[in-house]
């Protein structure tokens, strides 16, 4: 779901950077064409749009900061750029949900599809050759927030115990600011990008409302969760340890170096 420290030889075609036809702003300003015309398909009300908006604007401004040193976005990025505009249409939705809105099914395959190209902007980056840190970050950072989102719709229906599962990333991203030997890079690891996988797949599939059990799988999810993240502390805790310093606490942190 990240990407890792060093990029592997590109299987593929190999990007050169060179002089790009759009620049970082024009690119951010198409997708706030296309994400304006997701919210008009999707249509989710006068509180939805205005939520849809509201945030269109917030990721203008977050990504134009984060991404103030390149002159166009890569061509992972364009997908994982695709999955803001989705996630925005999503907040939009969940928003209007929990007003007593509809829009469930829209909801799910909106969701449904940013969850899929999860998967394809690491595959990009490899084969174009363009895997980075900062493009880890920004697809860590877009899988948060609409984990997040979901979990806020679920937990109108189920309780606020589902917000943990959207919370958690957060949570530990706080107190890594209190434990800075928290930041130190992770192992790669199969299990945890499974485990948010699991998260997605069964936020959608309890939003859809028509899963058996919905409660118990949120419930075995949120679970696994838990063990993950307490996996990850305690094998930190451990090398700050066996280290004896914090060194690695300077060095930007990774969540899942296995498939970006």
């Amino acid at each position: 779901m990240t990407r890792p420290v060093t990029a592997p030889r590109p299987v593929g075609i190999s990007w050169r950077p060179g002089a790009p036809r759009f620049g970082r702003s024009a690119e951010l300003a198409v997708a706030g064409g296309v994400q304006a015309v997701l919210l008009a398909v999707i249509r989710p009300g006068l509180a939805g749009l205005a939520v849809g908006v509201l945030y269109a604007v917030a990721a203008w401004a977050i990504l134009s900061a984060a991404f103030r040193r390149r002159r166009a976005f890569r061509p992972a990025d364009h997908v994982t750029l695709t999955r803001v505009v989705l996630t925005g249409g999503v907040t939009a939705l969940v928003a209007e949900h929990l007003l007593g809105g509809g829009h469930t099914w829209t909801l799910v395959v909106v969701a449904s599809t940013a969850l899929v190209l999860d998967g394809v902007d690491g595959r990009v980056a490899r084969r174009t050759g363009t895997v980075s840190r900062l493009g880890a970050r920004f697809d860590m950072e877009v899988d948060a927030v609409l984990v997040l989102v979901l979990s806020v719709d679920v937990a109108w229906s189920m309780g606020p115990w589902v917000l943990a599962i959207g919370a958690m990333r957060y949570v530990f991203g706080a107190a890594a600011r209190v434990a800075p030997w928290l930041r130190a890079d992770l192992r790669p690891s199969l299990a945890r990008k499974g485990v948010a996988v699991v998260q997605g797949v069964t936020l959608v599939a309890a939003a859809s409302g028509v899963v058996p059990y919905a409660g118990a799988l949120v419930a075995v999810a949120l679970a696994l969760l838990v063990w993950s993240f307490g996996r990850d502390v305690i094998w930190l805790f451990t090398q700050r340890t066996r280290e004896g310093s914090t060194d690695g606490a300077r060095r930007p942190r990774v969540l899942d170096p296995v498939a970006r």
